[in-house]
């Protein structure tokens, strides 16, 4: 498994610096919550990752250098993004969304074959999404929940080994938020994922490690526990003086 080390990153706006030499390290399998206020640079700090904004500094995963490459090319060195809001296919099935996706190398022609099997690797991300059983509704009819579970299978399936989640339990039920969690702690085990998060509670009970991000810049790091025993976080994030 590869890691995603940051260094001095930094994504300037019209000469106001929205990632503002931020450095970041997550492990190999790791669970990495990035949180932090409204404008803190969290999702600009994704969108540089995954090559949308430009940024200076270094992005690596693994041996690879990311920044300065097109999307495209970010995304076929194994990584891959989920956002707000579910980008499925809603008139397509589960099924027939995850076979798009795990085709995304696939030439047009191959692609408008029909296939004579289900792929392994579709069989394999049903199961760990836990939709293997409506795997011939319809997208659009999932409840939300289970939509961002497609969204991470339509990630799995493209053998996706760094996960950039941005907040995958918004709206969702606490029985939804729980079995998020336990999907997360089952792909992390040979994948790194990162997950922007606003819900805090969500974060206490699945995240390894937090990042607190603050005007750009990283304020403290560390295990859960030291994040919010920090007077720092406990001031500008909290509230607490």
């Amino acid at each position: 498994m590869s890691g995603l080390v940051v260094r001095d990153l930094r994504v300037v706006f019209d000469g106001f610096a929205a990632v503002d030499g931020v450095d970041l390290e997550v492990a190999p399998g790791d669970i990495r919550f990035l949180i932090g206020p409204n404008g803190a640079g969290k999702t600009t700090l994704v969108d540089a990752v995954t090559g949308l904004v430009k940024a200076t500094g270094s992005v690596r995963f693994g041996d690879d250098e990311l920044l300065g490459r097109p999307v495209h090319r970010i995304a076929r060195m194994g990584v891959g993004r989920t956002f707000q809001t579910a980008t499925v296919f809603e008139e397509l099935t589960v099924l027939q969304n995850l076979d798009i996706a795990a085709g995304a190398g696939r030439g047009a022609l191959t692609l408008l074959r029909r296939r004579r099997s289900v792929p392994v690797s579709v069989e394999e991300a049903l199961e760990t999404i836990g939709l293997a059983g409506l795997r011939d509704k319809p997208a659009g009819a999932l409840a939300h929940g289970q939509k961002q579970w497609l969204e991470i299978g339509m990630l799995l399936v493209q053998d996706v080994k760094l996960l950039l989640l941005d907040e995958p339990v918004a709206g969702m039920s606490h029985d939804e938020r729980d079995a998020t969690g336990a999907l997360l702690r089952v792909v992390s085990a040979d994948r790194t994922v990162v997950v922007i998060e606003h819900d805090m509670d969500f974060m206490r009970s699945f995240a390894n490690t937090v990042t607190v991000l603050h005007a750009g810049k990283v304020l403290s790091e560390g295990s859960v526990a030291q994040v919010q025993a920090d007077p720092a976080v406990q001031q500008v994030y909290l509230g607490v003086s």
